[in-house]
């Protein structure tokens, strides 16, 4: 049955994250653009969706109804300003027991949680009202665990009640291959699991367009919030063996508050070190309608964190048709071909990251071969529309037929 045949009353749940924020904060990345994205995408095709995230401002209006067909609620769970997402897990049981309360007068055929906490709040109030609860991760805590050790700022709770909330939804939508097999691992029964990617829109991002002017030659260009994992580092540090090329990071805080920033002052220094500093840029956050047209301006994106659960940049940039250098980890394995779309290298190897730009650098050809079939990639597998569909078709399993 068809999404437009089967419409939808859908509760999106993100705690921390958003679809109203700036991205490139802290907390504000990847998961704000999907589920932003996402509920538009299936508003278009007809759903009622509603998405339910913590107020963390006194200014902000109780409902807001988005240009894009979707409404978002502003829960009342803890104090109304920004936290780290890391202090949210006390807050959760309040958060729950107001979609409860919501969900007595509107109740959703099915609730989709972001993000763990999200899933608890969303558990809670959906065994309540005996609403279906489809979970996507985004991110896996044993995951971030292994590799960020004594670095993780994670609850102390978050790996057994991430574990168990795996095994007890209705649904699990992983975001990629390589979190399924977390998840196996983890008890979950792979019948009631199912890969389904985040996606990218191909004509806000799109290969023709203007492009950012640029001050070198050749451009790299990397994209993330602005914390050690994301790996900017990595490519700093590769630089020194591409002479021609210029870095511009895109992340963080606002330009005008780059110069207070820690990661920003280390990775300046880095780049100091390196002797690259007149090379490397960091621009800080951007608008988000400007990110298209400083893509279009590399010859190669960077994306080289450490791990990463999805990475939405990979794929915005090969809808830009422009090359993407990627670490071998996580959902970039699945979205970037190895010399069909871009270069797979390990994280952490700037000498492997640096002999993988080279070449494409160096080679016109070469670039636009990688950027025309990255675009063709997107188009044919990673479009919003079509994750949409694919979401809704889980919504259809869980919530049964209804005309």
């Amino acid at each position: 049955m068809s999404a437009q045949k089967s419409r939808r009353r859908i509760a999106m749940v993100s705690e921390h994250a958003s679809p109203l924020a700036l991205l490139g904060g802290v907390d504000a990345g990847g998961q704000n653009v999907a589920v932003a994205e996402l509920s538009a995408a299936l508003a278009a095709q007809g759903h009622e969706v509603v998405v339910y995230t913590r107020r963390d401002d006194t200014d902000l209006l109780d409902r807001v109804d988005t240009e894009h067909g979707y409404t978002v609620v502003h829960v009342p769970a803890g104090p109304p300003r920004k936290l780290p997402k890391d202090d949210l897990l006390q807050y959760m049981p309040a958060f729950g027991d107001f979609l409860a309360e919501q969900w007595e007068q509107w109740r959703p055929d099915v609730a989709h949680a972001h993000f763990w906490m999200s899933g608890l709040a969303t558990l809670r109030a959906a065994r309540r009202r005996g609403v279906p609860v489809v979970q996507t991760f985004h991110a896996l805590g044993v995951v971030k665990r292994r590799h960020q050790g004594r670095d993780d700022t994670s609850p102390d709770e978050r790996i057994r009640l991430e574990t168990e909330l795996a095994r007890k939804v209705d649904w699990v939508a992983a975001t990629c291959t390589d979190e399924v097999a977390e998840l196996r691992r983890m008890g979950r029964d792979q019948s009631a699991m199912s890969v389904v990617p985040c996606g990218v829109n191909p004509t806000e991002f799109c290969h023709i367009g203007p492009a950012a002017t640029r001050g070198k030659p050749q451009r790299i260009v990397s994209v993330g919030r602005l914390v050690p994992r994301k790996g900017f580092e990595t490519v700093i540090r590769a630089m020194p063996q591409l002479p021609t090329a210029e870095l511009v990071i895109v992340g963080g805080p606002d330009k005008s508050e780059l110069d207070s920033d820690a990661e920003a002052q280390r990775l300046n220094a880095v780049a100091g070190q390196c002797g690259v500093a007149d090379r490397v840029h960091l621009y800080g956050a951007i608008a988000r309608d400007e990110m298209p047209m400083l893509l279009r301006s590399a010859d190669v994106v960077a994306a080289t964190p450490w791990y990463e659960p999805f990475g939405i940049v990979p794929l915005e940039a090969m809808a830009c048709g422009v090359p993407v250098v990627a670490s071998a980890v996580g959902g970039m394995l699945d979205t970037v071909v190895d010399e069909g779309t871009g270069r797979l290298v390990p994280p952490r190897d700037p000498r492997r990251c640096a002999d993988a730009i080279t070449p494409i650098l160096a080679d016109r050809n070469l670039r636009a071969a990688l950027g025309r079939a990255g675009r063709a990639r997107v188009q044919q597998r990673y479009s919003w529309q079509r994750v949409a569909e694919e979401t809704a078709a889980v919504y259809d399993r869980m919530a049964g037929s209804v005309s």
